[in-house]
């Protein structure tokens, strides 16, 4: 079984853990360490003979075009990240709608390939914000990565079909969902997928967790990371928060060694190979899919 192996390319500034205390027009005053980050990554997956997933920010593509072209040259499958890593139900519609169309005709022009799939902010379609589907949908998407079936402070839909599946929209079209990994653990759903979990959570669980999540190599799940979670030397942003910190910061150092060892212990593809894989015999209205959750 081969699950989907993501990165989501943003640098460390654009993290929704630092928004309240670095504005997006201060962006360009820090100093970028996506570039040098993600190329750690590329070799890591070169040397493994891995193919991945790059969700790619807008903003990062706009001024890292080599970065992006780089990334496509080796084979690795692009996805858009939106553009200006804001909470989508922080948006409206109509800014939503211009951010998706943004990125993906940026990634479009540097790759010249085409990109039908998408990742929101901090997986900010939830329930008050499933009206981005149909946006996505209308602007040519066909796959949405942003759902997670579980419970948080900043986004979840907990009642959500935990494998991928098909989003019947109201206006006739449909979305391919591959939502992020849980592991059902008696009564509770677990984040199994990656980022903050991955670090934070000691390497034998993670391991235990996503095996579990795919029911013993029998369903295909998601993987994810940032290319700020392999930089154990980035800049400290001082003004953050305690618990910003705490979950920006933990276990920096031990990410590489674990990415190391999870793809050892699991084979992994892009997101588009590993939906080949997938039963997508659910199929879930919008309406039902926010009434729900």
């Amino acid at each position: 079984m081969q699950h989907a192996m993501t990165i989501d390319v943003e640098d460390y500034v654009h993290v929704a853990a630092f928004a309240d205390v670095i504005l997006p027009s201060e962006w360009e005053n820090y100093p970028s360490r996506v570039v040098r980050n993600t190329e750690q990554i590329l070799q890591l997956f070169s040397d493994k003979n891995i193919q991945a997933t790059f969700f790619c920010l807008g903003w990062v593509a706009e001024r890292e075009p080599e970065l992006i072209k780089t990334i496509a040259e080796a084979g690795h499958e692009i996805a858009s990240h939106g553009y200006s890593h804001q909470l989508v139900y922080s948006q409206t519609p109509e800014v939503f709608k211009d951010e998706a169309q943004r990125s993906k005709s940026l990634l479009e022009d540097i790759t010249q390939q085409e990109v039908t799939g998408y990742r929101a902010a901090s997986y900010s379609i939830t329930a008050k914000s499933t009206w981005a589907l149909e946006i996505l949908s209308e602007l040519g998407y066909t796959w949405d990565s942003s759902i997670f079936p579980i419970k948080h402070d900043n986004y979840g839909m907990p009642n959500s079909p935990e494998h991928p599946y098909k989003i019947q929209l109201e206006s006739g079209r449909s979305i391919t969902e591959f939502p992020l990994t849980t592991a059902k653990v008696g009564p509770l759903s677990l984040p199994a997928a990656g980022g903050g979990y991955f670090r934070q959570y000691p390497y034998a669980l993670s391991r235990w967790l996503f095996n579990r999540a795919s029911e013993n190599q029998t369903k295909p799940q998601i993987f994810y990371l940032h290319p700020w979670e392999v930089d154990p030397a980035q800049p400290r942003i001082a003004n953050a928060s305690l618990f910003s910190k705490f979950r920006h910061y933990t276990n920096l150092k031990r990410c590489m060694p674990r990415l190391e060892r999870m793809v050892d212990d699991f084979q992994f593809t892009t997101m588009t190979k590993a939906l080949e894989s997938a039963e997508l015999s659910t199929r879930v209205s919008v309406k039902d899919l926010a009434s729900n959750n």
